[in-house]
């Protein structure tokens, strides 16, 4: 069994709470969050033992793993002492808000051999993951376009703000909810060099950013649009959907199913034929021992653990990956303000050397 514990026990702190000891290789000793509340009635109905303090738990506990749900600034903190400790840690999106501590932590996980992974849920999504072996099977051809979006009804009015409306806390909906439309674009097509066109705008919020409209740019040529919206109330929940163009045919992806056209058939791709091919993530979808929210939720956890067992330390949502993610918003910010993004080069991806600003 795993000795892991988890600090942040908000609202996704108890759904990774509930995955986590419902896990057979993981043994979750202890919690931890500022909240009395919280803390007092999880003690008292779970049995759980909790903590006020992260030190102090830190110091108190044998752990072997560590879960961060806290709020966003205080992720690139807690990540480091546990990364000393020689924790592996799986760490809630965005990994870092300053790009220069998220390559420290990079260099420090990957320097000590220790198992970092950043909560991207959609990864694990059977029809994203569809959408990535498709298009990096070449049976779209030669890809020219991407666009991912995100919209739904999540800041509807003005109204006092929480840490995921403050700028300095969780950043709004670029880093509460854009990350996770950039991290699928990078998943699936690949990390663009450079970003134009940016527009940010608060529809409620006085701090931050409700909506976020941007043109992703290729070293080869490749182009992609960025559309985010939190204050859309014409959705029923957050919807995020990614869609890829290529030369022979066109792909669109979103939690429900994966959406495939072909001009022509092609060798990777067998059993779908000319035209369209309907892939459901409910085919795609591989089971979990446990659900909450959805499949991803508990594969993604799965994979931490097994992650843990194999000391498989460069797996899939590593902390490197979550970094490019990081990297692509502060492209944004830097665009928006009118700052000159400075260029740093990146391993080859997809044959291209590219230009990735932070």
């Amino acid at each position: 069994m795993i000795r892991t514990a988890m600090v942040g026990l908000g609202k996704m702190g108890l759904s990774h709470l509930s995955i986590l000891r419902a896990h057979p290789d993981i043994d979750l000793v202890a919690g931890c969050d500022s909240s009395a509340y919280l803390t007092d009635i999880l003690t008292k109905y779970s049995g759980l033992k909790c903590y006020d303090n992260f030190d102090r738990m830190l110091e108190n506990e044998a752990l072997e793993a560590l879960v961060v749900a806290t709020p966003s600034k205080l992720h690139a903190s807690m990540v480091e002492k546990a990364l000393e400790r020689g924790l592996h840690v799986f760490c809630e999106k965005p990994f870092v808000l300053d790009t220069a501590d998220g390559e420290r932590l990079v260099e420090l996980a990957e320097r000590k051999g220790l198992v970092n992974q950043v909560g991207y849920h959609y990864r694990f999504v059977g029809a994203f993951k569809e959408a990535e072996r498709i298009v990096k099977s070449g049976a779209l051809g030669t890809v020219h376009h991407v666009r991912a979006e995100a919209f739904g009804p999540v800041v509807l009015r003005p109204k006092g703000s929480t840490w995921r409306s403050s700028k300095n806390e969780g950043g709004g909906a670029l880093y509460d909810y854009a990350c996770h439309a950039v991290d699928l674009v990078n998943f699936v097509v690949g990390t663009p060099a450079s970003v134009d066109g940016v527009v940010r705008r608060g529809v409620f919020s006085q701090d931050v950013d409700d909506e976020i409209y941007c043109t992703l740019r290729y070293a080869d040529g490749t182009s992609g649009q960025l559309s985010v919206n939190w204050s859309d109330e014409s959705f029923r929940k957050m919807s995020t959907r990614i869609s890829v163009w290529g030369t022979n045919g066109r792909i669109t992806a979103d939690r429900q199913e994966c959406q495939i056209y072909l001009r022509e058939p092609h060798a990777a791709m067998p059993d779908a034929h000319k035209g369209w091919t309907i892939r459901y993530t409910t085919d795609l979808t591989e089971e979990v021992w446990f659900y909450l929210r959805g499949e991803e939720y508990s594969a993604q956890i799965d994979y931490f653990a097994q992650s843990i067992k194999s000391r498989r330390a460069r797996g899939q949502n590593s902390f490197r990956s979550a970094l490019d993610a990081d990297r692509v918003v502060t492209m944004i910010v830097s665009q928006s303000a009118g700052e000159t993004p400075r260029p740093v080069v990146q391993p080859a991806r997809k044959g291209v050397m590219a230009r990735i600003f932070r």
